[in-house]
């Protein structure tokens, strides 16, 4: 492979340098947008120690559970941990540390690490245990100071991306992802259609190819539909 490409040819290929202990973002909503051919790359190799950022860790079993099912994931850092019934059982049990953060300010923690904002100040929080050891500060109303949120690696999902990385992303399936991409040491997108360079139009790409390092085109996609729902007669 040639070095100047960010294109690998496999989830094997690109999480080469996936080791015990690094911090890992994952792109989803629930089971919308996750990646999964990385996933399962990181539960073959089996590396231990992982701190997980993602909405909600998976869940029953699918998803980032996957990991935290093998004892993969010894932290969370998530906005979500209702109906993860695995994530549920370790935090009880004391096998995972779990760090709770309000969706609004992790969506904004991991945007000030893209943008090189050091802190920020929000009313979210105040008065909770969310704000237990921090500073605060008055403004219109209480505000509690909260820092950016960086990772080693992100692993996202996007519908089509081309051989820079530039990414486009299906409907909500976008989510966290490139938020989370501009957050990150080193960002592994997967992509249902790779495409060459020019073949998205600059005005369709959500996520500009400058904060990808690595990306290929994944394969046997389940798109779990994780609570379906039915129009009634």
């Amino acid at each position: 492979m040639a070095a100047a490409t960010k294109v690998y040819p496999d989830a094997t290929a690109a999480l080469f340098d996936m080791v015990d202990g690094v911090s890992l973002m994952s792109g989803g909503f629930g089971l919308c947008g996750i990646p999964e051919n990385s996933i399962a790359e990181i539960a073959r190799r089996g590396v231990k120690n992982l701190h997980a950022i993602s909405n909600n860790i998976g869940n029953s079993g699918r998803g980032l559970a996957v990991l935290l099912k093998n004892r993969q994931i010894s932290e969370a850092t998530c906005s979500y941990v209702g109906g993860n019934p695995d994530l549920e059982e370790q935090m009880l049990a004391n096998e995972v540390k779990v760090n709770l953060v309000p969706q609004g300010t992790f969506a904004e923690r991991m945007r000030a690490a893209g943008m090189g904002i050091r802190a920020f100040y929000t009313p979210t929080g105040y008065g909770t245990p969310i704000a237990e050891g921090k500073e605060t500060r008055e403004f219109d109303k209480p505000c509690v100071l909260e820092y950016p949120l960086r990772a080693d690696f992100a692993i996202i999902k996007a519908q089509r991306g081309d051989t820079y990385g530039n990414l486009w992303f299906k409907e909500t399936a976008r989510n966290f992802s490139p938020l989370q991409a501009m957050a990150a040491g080193v960002t592994i997108a997967e992509v249902e259609e790779l495409v060459e360079l020019g073949e998205i139009r600059g005005e369709d790409v959500h996520l500009p190819g400058i904060f990808v390092q690595r990306i290929y085109q994944g394969a046997n996609y389940q798109n779990t539909i994780e609570i379906p729902i039915y129009a009634g007669e």
